[in-house]
């Protein structure tokens, strides 16, 4: 008898394998894992493109003692020093020692099984570079350039990214630092722009496709995956997980109007992200105050793989926290414009309604929106924030990370009150709608604080992760510069986030635990399904992803008879 055609890669059907993977961000670091332990698995995922909250992201990754890092502490000393003071006693000790203890062979199995190449990004700091184990230099890493066009005919699937340069070119974390001080550091800047114009333009002479940031990432991932023959079912969503006694043994999933059934022989991965897009459950674990949809995150982020585990009876943990991101407000309909360097730059300060400021600027964008829960439990929210500005800040920094120096602001961000203008302070701030002497005064005190180069009410610049987005041209102080020039500027801001991190209860292996701490066999749970590993802190840029990969494969070799004292 012929053998039936086997359904194509992308085509929902009925099937039993070793793993099912729930999501297709960091997840197919998952499956990657299992493959190369020689398990089948199968990845599903709700929306239509492959890549999850991965691609959208910056890329980069936070995993210390991975071989990237040029000279990493073998026994990872620094890093449990530096993990014990950040985290505390927010989430388990030995979910934090389990990451260290698998990084560095997490980074080499993707080596191995995928085309990436990596590069460590030398002086990014981590984000508490103060506290014990902290590095100023920074434990960071990004995907080298990658070329999508391996993707072939699988190309169109990848999920577009936030942020695209106006010429082809790849522009990665490291050098987005450099080419946002274009009009400061030409030389430097130039010779980036130049470099990666050069490989993009030049690639698309010879039908190559060069991503940076979390589309280099997610593209290598997803090439990794198809180089193994993992079936990825796009536009595919979890409808209830299956227990057979004691074990989760499966799944029914939905493509279109058919549902069908994974068994899964070893279990169940759920990455599926975190409840971004479900804003009853966001103003109920959060904030009210929140904007509807204003996440980064994946629109497919709506906590179906977290709800899915709590009708097993699963715990959930850290349902308040999110990777808060401040942004610029959007226009209606729009998406929030992604803020990087602008609060951390000379010329710039941020106040509150009343004219106010009420934060360190510069800090990491987690603290950042942390301190403004803070004080909305204590009942004195922050009703609107204005990140304000003159005219020599405009003329040496790139905005919003698509308005480049001396541009003009775009004249509909005025008509929809999103940005204002003004010839002197007073101007600016009855423009805004706050107290005219507080905001003068605010506008003085910052002057008088750069030209001492010392910020005595929030201490911007003080930290080296402050500094890391400052200009170096600026002394004494690369974060404080006055506001002479006119006209004065304040464009509105929000608090947006990368994507929540609070979510189902794990332990080291990543399984995840019922709310009586039992183990739901069978069922694992990593990135932001799973509660944050390092609890209500964001140790370095790329922490998120950092522990999606890792986790990713520790689940893996657990569901292969492995475990992480092994690893």
């Amino acid at each position: 008898m012929a053998k039936k055609p086997m359904p194509p890669l992308t085509t929902a059907h009925e099937v039993t394998v070793d793993l099912l993977v729930v999501g297709s961000g960091t997840g197919m670091a998952a499956a990657l894992a299992a493959h190369e332990q020689g398990l089948s698995s199968v990845i599903v995922e709700k929306t239509a493109y492959v890549g999850g909250s991965t691609a959208r992201s910056g890329g980069a990754f936070w995993i210390p003692g991975n071989p990237s890092l040029p000279d990493s502490d073998p026994d990872l000393a620094e890093a449990r020093a530096y993990l014990r003071s950040v985290v505390g006693d927010t989430a388990p000790a030995e979910r934090g020692q389990a990451f260290l203890d698998a990084g560095a062979a997490a980074v080499e199995m993707l080596e191995r099984t995928t085309p990436m190449r990596f590069f460590w990004a030398k002086g990014y700091s981590d984000y508490h570079p103060e506290e014990p184990g902290g590095r100023a230099e920074g434990r960071t890493c990004e995907c080298r350039p990658f070329d999508a066009s391996i993707l072939g005919e699988q190309r169109p699937r990848l999920r577009p990214g936030v942020m695209e340069a106006p010429v082809p070119m790849p522009v990665t974390g490291a050098d987005y630092k450099w080419m946002n001080l274009v009009a400061r550091k030409p030389i430097k800047a130039f010779s980036r722009i130049l470099r990666r114009a050069a490989l993009g333009i030049g690639g698309m002479v010879v039908g190559r496709e060069y991503l940076a940031g979390g589309q280099a990432l997610a593209a290598g991932l997803f090439a990794g995956v198809l180089r193994a023959g993992i079936p990825v079912w796009t536009e595919t969503s979890l409808v209830r997980l299956i227990r057979e006694g004691d074990r989760v043994a499966g799944a029914v999933v939905r493509q279109g109007d058919r549902e069908v059934t994974v068994t899964a022989r070893r279990g169940v991965v759920l990455a599926a992200g975190g409840f971004d897009h479900d804003m009853a459950a966001r103003h109920k674990f959060q904030s009210p105050r929140l904007d509807d949809d204003a996440s980064l995150g994946s629109e497919g982020n709506t906590g179906d793989a977290i709800t899915a585990a709590q009708e097993l009876g699963a715990g959930t943990a850290l349902m308040d926290q999110a990777w808060w991101f401040p942004a610029f407000a959007p226009l209606p309909g729009a998406a929030p414009l992604v803020m990087l360097a602008e609060r951390s730059l000379p010329g710039s300060f941020v106040v509150d309604q009343t004219g106010r400021r009420f934060v360190n600027e510069a800090m990491d964008y987690m603290s950042f929106g942390q301190a403004l829960l803070a004080r909305e439990r204590r009942g004195d929210p922050a009703e609107q924030m204005w990140l304000v500005f003159d005219q020599r800040y405009r003329n040496n920094y790139i905005l919003a990370g698509q308005y480049f120096p001396r541009q003009p602001l775009p004249q509909a961000w005025f008509e929809a009150g999103i940005a204002h203008r003004a010839d002197d302070p007073a101007a600016l701030a009855r423009a805004i709608g706050v107290p005219e002497d507080a905001f003068t005064e605010t506008f003085q005190n910052m002057n008088r604080y750069a030209e001492s180069g010392t910020d005595p009410e929030f201490a911007r610049g003080a930290s080296a992760y402050d500094r890391y987005y400052g200009d170096p041209t600026v002394t004494p102080n690369p974060n404080l510069a006055p506001l002479r020039k006119a006209p004065y500027y304040a464009v509105k801001m929000i608090l947006s986030d990368l994507g929540t991190c609070g979510g189902v209860v794990a332990d080291r292996d990543a399984r995840v635990l019922r709310e009586d701490g039992g183990v739901i066999e069978g069922l694992y749970a990593i990135g932001n399904t799973a509660a944050n590993a390092f609890g209500a802190s964001y140790p370095g840029a790329g922490a998120t992803i950092g522990q999606g990969l890792v986790f990713g494969y520790i689940a893996a070799r657990h569901a292969a008879g492995e475990t992480t004292e092994s690893a």
